[in-house]
């Protein structure tokens, strides 16, 4: 009698297990896993949004709004390629929702295609001619495409100047008696100048023009005779530090140098692309690591990232800034200076250090690195696109990037490439990760990242990584994030990105 009572909530239970819920009970599941997304978003954990919106969707694939929903979350993780991935389908499933056609531009802005953006703009005014909001996106977008048609017209007509041509329209320009900020010493960068240019720059001043003019131009002629690939020797006993993305965070980098001191011949560094944007103190940042570098060329050392091209600059607030706090003519500066960055250093011959990652062919070397013409603005596709914009993945094999440039790599990949190249790893950044770094690939693949609470919303860490010449296992300081003046990220963004939520 007693084992019978035992066994008949366990057969209830089996039985409960085998049945399957109705259609309205998926329905209703699906809508849970939309709301525990839509307060993830609110939170900006955007991770686990897509995960709630990800299961939505598999319980009810033809809803709409889950898609856009995803959409606008792969957005805030700037995974343009899956946002517009999902605006498609938002808009195939229900062509009458127009949230749709908002997700699919926002995507193809940040991806730099303005036309098919303005396309999808276009249609929603049409929709809704009253809606104020809608045909503000299009106007602003419709300004973009306008503008970009009318440089594309006027560079065919007018011969490029070279930076030396600009400059010498420039040199004569005049100090005020009243500038009281540093000064380069004969035209040159010195120690002083540097520890006066930071504490200048800590009390929100600028450096003056004609100053800031002689260091992009004699950053440029430096840059012009370096290779693709720089190799970099550290001696034994030396320790070199490595850091990720800084992202137009000043105090923070000024913190990187406060925690792990200044840079100089015993203390060189290496920082991996993304110095500007989205930060609001790009300006401030990329002359401090520009000072640097012309004051310790082989000590210090600089890669491109994906955001040192004019797509990103013109959107994500970089040109907005130069020319809100200098001019559109040193934009243009900025924009030949970025095309002569080296895309990646080798150290010691054991560590390749790039801003993205690998590549979707097999037989890529460092030989092939050293080859690419560089002097452009980053393409769709190939070895220099790769560079700057790949990411790896957890498992074996290739995939499309969620990016939509670039690939996704996995394990296999990064160990063959290094078996082929004869390195110990690679290192990476391009990835906000929760402590600043991230070991994958049975440690083969880096992730370091030092812009800590990201856009003033992530909450992550930032981090840096310290090797010795003698022993280049990796050590990783993280850090967190430090007060700054009260300007928010994005601040100098091209208008259009506020209105794209």
């Amino acid at each position: 009698m007693s084992s019978t009572v035992q066994q008949q909530p366990l057969l209830q239970q089996t039985n409960n297990e085998d049945k399957k819920p109705s259609a309205d009970e998926q329905l209703e599941a699906a809508e849970n896993f939309k709301n525990q997304g839509n307060d993830l978003l609110k939170t900006k954990d955007f991770s686990k949004a897509i995960d709630m919106y990800t299961k939505a969707i598999e319980l009810n694939p033809n809803n709409a709004i889950y898609y856009a929903n995803r959409s606008l979350a792969h957005l805030r993780q700037e995974s343009f390629g899956s946002a517009l991935q999902d605006g498609i389908s938002a808009v195939k499933l229900d062509p009458a929702y127009l949230k749709g056609y908002y997700r699919r531009a926002a995507a193809q802005m940040s991806l730099g295609k303005f036309k098919q953006a303005l396309s999808d703009f276009e249609y929603v005014s049409t929709c809704r001619p009253n809606d104020k909001e809608a045909r503000m996106k299009f106007t602003e977008c419709s300004k973009i495409v306008k503008m970009r048609a009318f440089e594309r017209a006027i560079a065919v007509d007018k011969p490029e100047k070279t930076l030396s041509e600009m400059f010498r329209d420039l040199e004569n320009i005049t100090i005020e008696d009243d500038y009281q900020g540093p000064a380069l010493e004969d035209g040159k960068v010195t120690l002083k100048f540097m520890e006066d240019l930071m504490e200048h720059y800590k009390k929100q001043k600028k450096l003056h023009r004609k100053y800031a003019y002689k260091i992009l131009y004699d950053i440029d002629v430096y840059l012009r005779t370096q290779p693709s690939l720089v190799d970099i020797h550290v001696p034994d006993e030396s320790k070199f530090t490595i850091c990720g993305d800084i992202h137009g965070q000043f105090y923070d980098l000024m913190n990187i140098f406060s925690i792990n001191g200044l840079p100089s011949p015993t203390n060189p560094y290496l920082f991996n692309g993304d110095f500007v944007d989205r930060g609001s103190f790009s300006v401030e940042c990329i002359f401090t690591l520009f000072g640097f570098k012309l004051l310790y060329p082989d000590h210090f050392f600089l890669s491109r990232g994906n955001h040192e091209s004019i797509n990103m600059n013109q959107m994500y607030g970089f040109t907005g800034e130069v020319t809100a706090k200098y001019t559109s003519t040193m934009a243009d500066f900025f924009t030949q200076v970025f095309n002569w960055l080296p895309l990646c250093h080798c150290i010691n011959n054991k560590i390749l250090v790039m801003h993205g990652g690998l590549f979707s062919s097999d037989t890529v070397t460092l030989d092939d690195i050293r080859k690419i013409e560089r002097n452009c603005q980053p393409p769709e596709e190939g070895i220099m696109c790769e560079l700057l914009w790949s990411d790896p993945q957890p498992w074996a094999g290739r995939g499309p990037s969620k990016r939509g440039v670039g690939i996704q790599f996995g394990p296999d990949i990064t160990e063959a490439f290094c078996k082929r190249n004869n390195l110990d790893y690679v290192v990476r950044s391009h990835e906000v990760k929760d402590m600043g770094y991230e070991e994958t690939h049975d440690g083969k693949c880096i992730t370091v990242f030092s812009a800590p609470n990201y856009c003033d919303t992530m909450g992550n860490m930032g981090a840096f990584i310290t090797i010795k010449g003698n022993d280049l296992r990796p050590k990783f300081q993280p850090f967190v994030s430090v007060p700054h003046p009260d300007v928010k990220p994005m601040a100098y963004a091209n208008s259009l990105m506020s209105l794209l939520a």
